[in-house]
């Protein structure tokens, strides 16, 4: 045997427990760690929160284009008995312009000389709860010279965009 060789050597913490080797500081988190830890969940659920209402109150336009199709046919219908949208009235194409406790939406139409806009406003009071915290309109715009329609929507209080599409 070479001298120095030791076949079983023995560790130099045999005999302290684990306790003893790690130092006071690495039993577990600081108060600091927990509040920065905790800040960032806040942070990411604010985030997450805000873009969870975004997108169900994207969802809730499905009310809006259903009902803004309806009166898209009951206007073109009106359009091929009278020639023309002018004199088309709400209840034309059967709405009422009101805030309904049924509906998220109260529905309109709007009449120019060359096309309309059948439009959906969000309550924001009197309407289906939970009632929008800000008040935009969903529109379309038909033409019915050609048959042309295009999707709009934007915010009440300072005429920005909504939900990705046009003013």
């Amino acid at each position: 045997m070479a001298k120095g060789f030791n076949p079983q050597p023995q560790s130099p913490f045999k005999s302290l427990t684990f306790r003893k080797i790690l130092s006071e500081k690495e039993h577990g988190f600081t108060l600091i760690e927990l509040i920065v830890v905790i800040i960032i969940v806040g942070i990411l659920a604010a985030v997450g929160m805000s873009q969870y209402s975004l997108i169900v109150e994207k969802a809730r336009t499905a009310e809006a284009k259903v009902r803004i199709g309806a009166m898209r046919q009951l206007a073109y219908q009106y359009y091929l008995e009278n020639g023309s949208l002018t004199g088309m009235t709400n209840a034309d194409v059967g709405v009422d312009n009101t805030c309904a406790s049924t509906d998220f939406y109260r529905y309109y139409v709007s009449i120019y000389t060359t096309y309309a806009n059948w439009v959906a406003q969000r309550c924001t009071s009197g309407g289906k709860t939970p009632n929008a915290s800000r008040a935009y309109y969903y529109y379309l715009s038909f033409y019915p010279g050609t048959g042309q329609s295009d999707w709009h929507c934007y915010y009440i209080d300072d005429s920005s965009p909504c939900f990705g599409l046009p003013q």
